[in-house]
């Protein structure tokens, strides 16, 4: 190829990549109108959560990666493969199995699957393989790997033990919580290292796949991305309490650690970054591949109905979903048929449609004070809503969406239902919630997931009932004679009404 044609190249190619980019842009907006409760769900995640505030950046990186690549993939030709739309099926089916058991994460994980695989039957093997280092970064667009927080915390607080015991300095440990002469340290959630983890492994696999080709050696920078800031979090938790003992307060050690987290993260992630330079290969790159001619129109309709196949068989249970969804959400019962709540008064208006569900309000007083409510709310929802949609109306409630941490713990006895209290920080409240599944009570985690997802596909199951007692939205900041006073209050309350589960019944079998 001449200097000429060479500068004139990236047009050129651009005008051959462009009726492909085009179809894959078309299908990917629609795959996203499809699946968009997943879509939103992981923008909210990106606003609101700390540790994934760089997903911001996938989607520009991807575009990146795949304009640098542009010449070997100007150089594959376009060969739809139309039978991988019957992979669909089975991707549907897991689809529907992770969506009827409330598990977010997985849900975004197999549209993104299924963005995959409509890219591999529109374009086929030799053009998706050009394009697979940019389409599979899209992976981190995914806000996964919350569930390892229980991990890296308990991993972060054995490492601080295990130093601590190595330099000799007195300590001992209750849960979570370290105590050492000069004060306590809580290995909060935020002390996990997640935000450190995230945001390495994308680092990671971005620099691995812009200076290495070999398949080895990226595997093995991803991996010391992945085992080096989980290491090194454990260090800066032994660190802080350290430094606790050097100034003699637990309390001056920990102010700011999250700032000084990041800057030592940001040293860690230089180290990597110049332990990988010397064995880089991107300097002797291989000769420009000649440009594939021109996809002939032909191949392009056949291209747009592989994926147009793939992309409607992978979206018929979302669409089914949602439209079962609309077509069971409970209608607005009448005003008057609120139900009477021990020490709380009913919200002016009587119940109020909100997001798909049926929600009366109370105000209940608790001791003067600053805050001198608490907000008492009864939620019903459509019978097929799925225990996502349940978990996500509750953490909206309780203020664990968008919290820095957020510690919970069961109510025991003296209740008919499984009322779990909820306090975080940043912004702080104070909350406790109970949930009914087919009008019986239930606890968390897969007990609730389980039983939920098999009373939406029981022709006679009855809708889910989620009873939250919370703080003022509009209190963020509490002291801490208000948070003992208000967790006073919601545990008040949650014994005035010991009954709730009548009340669930009256709320169920309203007409």
């Amino acid at each position: 190829m001449t200097a000429d044609a060479k500068a004139a190249s990236p047009l050129a190619e651009l005008d051959r990549l462009g009726p492909v980019a085009l179809l894959i842009g078309v299908i990917t907006l629609l795959l996203l109108a499809a699946f968009q409760d997943e879509s939103r769900a992981a923008v909210q995640v990106w606003i609101d959560s700390t540790a994934y505030g760089h997903c911001f950046f996938v989607a520009p990186i991807a575009a990146y990666l795949a304009w640098e690549r542009r010449d070997a993939i100007a150089a594959t030709t376009v060969r739809p493969l139309p039978w991988l739309a019957l992979l669909a099926l089975p991707g549907a089916l897991v689809w529907f199995a992770v969506e009827r058991l409330g598990i977010m994460e997985g849900q975004q994980l197999v549209a993104m699957t299924g963005l995959q695989l409509i890219c591999l039957a529109a374009l086929g093997w030799q053009r998706y393989r050009a394009l697979s280092v940019p389409l599979l970064y899209l992976f981190f667009l995914v806000p996964f790997g919350a569930f390892l927080t229980s991990a890296l915390q308990n991993f972060t607080l054995q490492f601080i033990l295990v130093g601590l015991d190595l330099l000799g300095l007195p300590n001992s440990s209750d849960g979570m919580l370290i105590t050492i002469p000069e004060g306590r340290f809580l290995v909060a959630e935020a002390c996990a290292g997640l935000r450190f983890l995230i945001a390495s492994i994308a680092f990671g696999a971005l620099y691995a796949c812009l200076i290495y080709s070999s398949i080895y050696k990226r595997v093995l920078f991803i991996a010391a991305s992945i085992v080096i800031p989980v290491v090194a979090n454990g260090f800066r938790g032994l660190g802080t309490v350290y430094l606790g003992h050097v100034l003699g307060s637990a309390e001056a050690a920990a102010v700011d650690h999250v700032l000084y987290g990041w800057v030592f993260f940001s040293i860690v992630i230089l180290m990597l970054i110049g332990a990988g330079l010397p064995f880089r290969e991107d300097e002797n790159l291989p000769p420009t591949p000649e440009a594939a001619p021109p996809t002939p129109p032909a191949t392009l309709r056949h291209a747009a109905l592989a994926g147009g196949m793939t992309l409607a068989l992978f979206c018929l249970p979302s669409l089914a979903s949602a439209l079962a969804v609309r077509t069971t959400t409970p209608a607005l019962p009448p005003v008057g048929a609120t139900d009477s709540i021990a020490g709380c008064f009913p919200a002016q208006g009587g119940p109020q449609a909100q997001a798909g569900s049926l929600v009366w309000s109370y105000t209940c007083p608790v001791a003067a004070g600053p805050v001198d409510h608490l907000v008492l709310r009864i939620n019903l929802l459509s019978r097929y809503a799925s225990p996502g949609t349940v978990l996500r109306l509750r953490r909206e409630a309780t203020g664990e969406i968008g919290a820095e941490d957020v510690n919970t713990y069961a109510y025991s006895g003296g209740t008919d239902a499984a009322w779990t209290g909820v306090e975080t920080t940043e912004p702080d409240r104070v909350a406790a919630y109970a949930a009914w599944i087919d009008g019986l009570p239930a606890r968390g985690g897969w007990e609730l997931r389980i039983r939920a997802a098999l009373a939406s596909l029981s022709p006679t199951g009855r809708p889910p009932v989620v009873i939250t007692i919370s703080s003022p939205d509009s209190v963020t900041a509490l002291s801490p004679q208000d948070r003992n006073s208000l967790r006073n209050g919601v545990a008040g309350l949650v014994n005035l009404n010991r009954g709730m589960s009548a009340t669930a019944a009256r709320i169920v079998s309203q007409p």
